[in-house]
């Protein structure tokens, strides 16, 4: 967890999760501002990591569930989120907590040697204006 981006997702009053098992990290989940421009001010960008070893138990969905409550408590108004493909497994995993696909981007994403499209995600946390 690269220090700067947690001080970024803190300093901003945003939630950063830890999941730990025995005391090692096994997973973190956290929501960082998904632009900096003002009007953007009521959009999160959500992140989520798990240990391989630990996948499939329902740590995600409770580390994420627990995550989208926090942002819940927020004025975001909706959650986005982007997933490297292929990854089956987390399209399914963000479907089943309310996410929509809105898009993606064609090799957007350098990770594991290669270049990656990206498909974009969103749930509606509120239906409210900000400050109701």
């Amino acid at each position: 967890m690269p220090r700067e981006r947690w001080s970024s997702v803190t300093d901003a009053s945003l939630p950063w999760l830890v999941l730990e098992d025995a005391g090692a990290v096994i997973g973190y989940a956290y929501a960082s501002r998904w632009h900096a421009r003002s009007a953007y001010r009521h959009t999160a960008e959500s992140t989520i990591y798990l240990e391989s070893s630990v996948r499939g138990r329902g740590h995600g969905r409770r580390l994420y569930t627990y995550l989208l409550d926090e942002i819940r408590r927020l004025p975001i108004h909706v959650v986005v989120g982007g997933i490297a493909l292929p990854n089956d497994p987390s399209i399914a995993f963000h479907q089943a907590l309310g996410f929509t696909s809105v898009g993606g981007f064609h090799r957007a994403g350098w990770k594991f040697g290669r270049w990656h499209d990206v498909s974009w995600w969103e749930v509606a946390l509120q239906d409210r204006p900000p400050g109701e």
